[in-house]
């Protein structure tokens, strides 16, 4: 695992002193090694986390021709299969690494070697002869890649900070992204929170060519779910699956581990790693003590039952979670408006204590069905058609009178208000808000003069994808929940303790098997998950079959109350509102007052609004003059003092 970054300079000369300040930035992804190349026209940087080849690897590494060079962040999981091909057709290799495997069968086969790659990575390639720099990032988007286009000059890096140290890069707010990013606790797509970065798209490639840009997708989720398969088949094909990936991702040369939740994601991965490892493994979970959602009951008998070296860390208001929240500004690169971003924080730090590399339970859900809302989504359409716009508000203001918030996590009060303010929207529209905060009607609040337009994109996309209820809202939460919101949080808080975090739910192969099968073998009535919840019973106790989906969360809304009220007071200020010119004042101040006062519970919106406010401080962010967002009916602002 490591972190690369580099630029071009067609037109103009090196620039030392900015290859030492990006890759200074980025050190905490690779703390073991560091490296810089200069070609004629392109610089590489990359920083080392040894996890394979321990005493060799170090990057960039040259072919022997010293034409091309590469930096390399990720792991190929069959490089050995790989490697061994390449030698028989005439390579000879220096190290063990993986890195050099990546070199020699792109020297092989060009781009076409990615495609017979197993793995996560984000790859940066430049061949002096050709004046050709490639860029490719991994098929789900496990690891970062972003890049920057400054007329023919291309600025690129593992993350936003290593861009950001470039100087002719301006740090404008993008409003498109703001809205998509309030609306669903993530900037979804290629888009970023600053104007002009983007994002390598999962499964593209990149080729910079003397100032010409091109982009390609080098592989794609496949169209799918009509495959003729019985559960038999199905929990055969998939046990067998699983054991090999998660065989192939056990290999490293240092300390591995498993995040344990007790869930039925985590334990499945737990359960094959067992199998495969002869010692003792080591697992790894966050407990809330006296919290409705507290887990450990769970993790603590799935440790048990297989005899793990147990870990845990019980997150309450006591910790330093000032700080932490506070390093989030710094290591996220953007705001992390997903609260579950704190319990990984601290679940990579004391991970990190122990391991080098932890695998999780990432991705089952958006593959298999098991998030509530697709549940939401299959009962949307007819109880629209038997309860009229007009019955439904009423419907969802007499919840507001007459139930009262709870603080519980995904409590009944929250899924049912949740779900019916969803049924006034579009049912396309409805399932990004169930996964989000800011509704369209109460983003126009804070935002006067938005006109939607990120959310609006997204939708529209929707109509290139399946047809079938279930298997078109996980394709979109494979292609923008998974990868902007849960392997993004996931990454940064990983790296940020030089932590490396392996899904293996997300191989290729599970992958492409998943969106084979038709939808009765992922859900089927109440039961979610089928194939997978059959495949492992007899092997994980009943409790964990039987659990219900609670996800990692924190209790934002007590704690908004309590703990991190001050900080919230002290960095979503009046001053601070005033100052980006772009939200009204009295409504976030309205919004602040009724959460207080239990009037409504909006924990997660506030927690969205705090790392943005963070953020934006912590990076000196310009929001761009509010007459180039908005219209002129609508270009006040108002501060509340």
């Amino acid at each position: 695992m490591c972190g690369i970054a580099g630029f071009t300079r067609r037109s103009k000369g090196a620039s030392k002193g900015v290859a030492e300040r990006i890759t200074e930035a980025i050190s905490h992804r690779g703390p073991d090694q560091q490296g810089v190349f200069e070609g004629s026209e392109a610089t590489l940087c990359a920083v080392r986390l040894k996890i394979i080849d321990l005493g060799g690897g170090d990057q960039p590494i040259l072919s022997d021709d010293r034409d091309t060079a590469i930096v390399f962040n990720g792991e190929i999981y069959n490089h050995r299969a790989v490697r061994a091909e390449l030698e028989g057709l005439g390579h000879r290799f220096r190290s063990n690494c993986d890195t050099e495997t990546v070199l020699r069968a792109f020297l092989e086969w060009d781009t076409a070697c990615f495609s017979r790659m197993r793995g996560m990575f984000a790859v940066a390639l430049w061949t002096e002869s050709r004046k050709r720099l490639v860029l490719v990032r991994d098929r789900m988007g496990i690891k970062p890649l972003y890049y920057y286009r400054n007329g023919e000059e291309l600025y690129f890096g593992s993350e936003l900070k290593a861009i950001l140290e470039h100087p002719e890069v301006p740090r404008h707010l993008d409003l498109d992204a703001l809205d998509t990013y309030l609306s669903l606790n993530y900037v979804a797509g290629t888009q970023t929170l600053i104007r002009g970065i983007r994002k390598v798209a999962p499964g593209h490639l990149l080729e910079w060519r003397r100032g010409k840009l091109h982009s390609e997708a080098w592989w794609k989720i496949p169209e799918g779910g009509k495959r003729r398969i019985s559960l038999g088949a199905a929990k055969e094909e998939l046990d067998w699956l699983l054991d090999d990936a998660v065989r192939e991702h056990l290999i490293a040369d240092v300390p591995l581990g498993v995040w344990a939740s007790g869930g039925l994601d985590s334990s499945a991965i737990l359960h094959y790693a067992a199998a495969h490892t002869p010692g003792q493994l080591k697992t790894f979970s966050v407990s809330f003590q006296g919290r409705s959602f507290d887990e450990s009951p769970y993790f603590r008998e799935i440790a048990a039952k297989y005899g793990t070296d147990h870990h845990e860390f019980d997150l309450n208001p006591e910790v330093e979670l000032q700080r932490a929240i506070e390093d989030f500004a710094y290591y996220s690169d953007e705001p992390s408006a997903d609260a579950g971003a704190l319990p990984v924080w601290f679940l990579s730090r004391m991970s990190r204590r122990h391991v080098t590399v932890a695998l999780s339970g990432e991705g089952a859900d958006e593959l298999f069905g098991g998030y509530l809302t697709y549940q939401a989504d299959r009962l949307l359409r007819p109880f629209r058609r038997m309860a009229p716009v007009g019955l439904r508000r009423l419907m969802r203001g007499a919840l507001d009178r007459y139930m009262p918030v709870s603080d519980d996590k995904i409590s009944l009060e929250y899924k049912l208000k949740r779900w019916l303010e969803g049924s006034l929207l579009d049912p396309d529209e409805a399932h990004f808000f169930w996964n989000g905060t800011f509704s369209p009607q109460q983003l126009a609040q804070i935002r006067p003069g938005t006109n939607g337009s990120g959310l609006r994109r997204l939708v529209d996309e929707l109509g290139m994808a399946p047809r079938g209820v279930l298997e078109r809202y996980l394709r979109v939460d494979q292609s923008y929940y998974l990868a902007d919101d849960i392997l993004y949080k996931t990454d940064r808080m990983s790296m940020a303790h030089s932590l490396e975090v392996r899904p293996p739910f997300l191989d290729h192969r599970i992958v492409e098997f998943a969106a084979s099968l038709p939808e009765r073998l992922k859900i089927r009535g109440a039961t979610q998950k089928l194939v997978l919840r059959e495949l492992m019973r007899g092997k994980l106790p009943e409790t964990v079959l039987k659990r219900k989906k609670t996800g990692f969360d924190i209790p934002t809304h007590d704690w908004f109350r309590g703990p991190l009220r001050a900080l919230l007071r002290d960095t979503v200020t009046p001053d601070a509102i005033a100052a980006g010119g772009i939200f009204d004042g009295h409504a976030i101040e309205a919004l602040i007052r009724d959460h207080m006062e239990r009037r409504i519970n909006v924990g997660y919106h506030l927690w969205g609004l705090l790392t943005l406010f963070l953020w934006m401080k912590r990076w000196k962010v310009e929001a761009p003059a509010w007459a180039e967002a908005a219209p002129e009916t609508n270009a006040r602002v108002f501060a509340t003092k």
